[in-house]
């Protein structure tokens, strides 16, 4: 089985084919934005479970809690947004996984540091390098951190510099809050690649222009 097209858009500016990618392709190319599942292990075990009660679907969040949806549950697999997929294997706590176009794959990267997209109990994830932390998830979710740093800095109608994007979870928060433009700048191009898949990164070809984004 195999992902087809409308799994992935492209940001503006890239040149990559706005059709099928090949496999593996976002982690080339951070400027492709994922809309396949991202499974964790409470909800590949919720599907697994189901298909084992002989239930014919599945209803969940697939997208790290962005939304709910039924998933079809068939002998060979299971079939979201009108694709199909084979039944994940075993799969790891506090790990994020993504259909890479062969399989569920980790959404972690090494180059010299070890960088991962990691769940959350308040659903946005926080991600690490070499094991640490990013982003406060200890008493409050990761994007409502960055709404109240937002709400320092009042955006509503500002243009503004934003540095170390990461997530982009501030930018996306300075967007809710009527910001005219935010200029986003991530150095890291891993985390790039880790925003491309995360659902609760803002996409900067939905914003109306009001977000840039640049790896610098």
């Amino acid at each position: 089985p195999a992902i087809g097209p409308g799994a992935f858009s492209q940001l503006p500016g890239s040149r990559a084919s706005p059709c099928k990618p090949r496999a593996g392709e976002p982690a080339d190319n951070p400027r492709m934005r994922y809309h396949g599942p991202l499974l964790t292990k409470p909800a590949a075990d919720g599907l697994l479970a189901a298909r084992d009660a002989g239930e014919p679907a599945w209803s969940g969040s697939l997208d790290l809690g962005r939304s709910s949806a039924a998933a079809a549950l068939l002998a060979d697999g299971w079939e979201w947004r009108g694709q199909h997929y084979p039944y994940p294997g075993t799969l790891k706590e506090r790990t994020i996984y993504w259909w890479d176009g062969d399989g569920f794959a980790a959404v972690s990267r090494y180059a010299g540091s070890l960088i991962k997209l990691v769940p959350t109990e308040w659903d946005a994830p926080t991600f690490e390098i070499d094991g640490i932390k990013m982003l406060p998830t200890s008493k409050e979710s990761p994007v409502d951190d960055a709404r109240r740093k937002v709400a320092l800095v009042q955006p509503a109608g500002k243009h503004l510099l934003d540095t170390c994007g990461g997530l982009g979870y501030f930018a996306a928060c300075c967007l809710d809050a009527g910001v005219a433009s935010i200029q986003s700048f991530e150095k890291n191009e891993d985390v790039l690649w880790l925003r491309a898949l995360n659902p609760w990164s803002p996409d900067p070809a939905t914003s109306g222009g009001r977000l840039q984004l640049a790896h610098a």
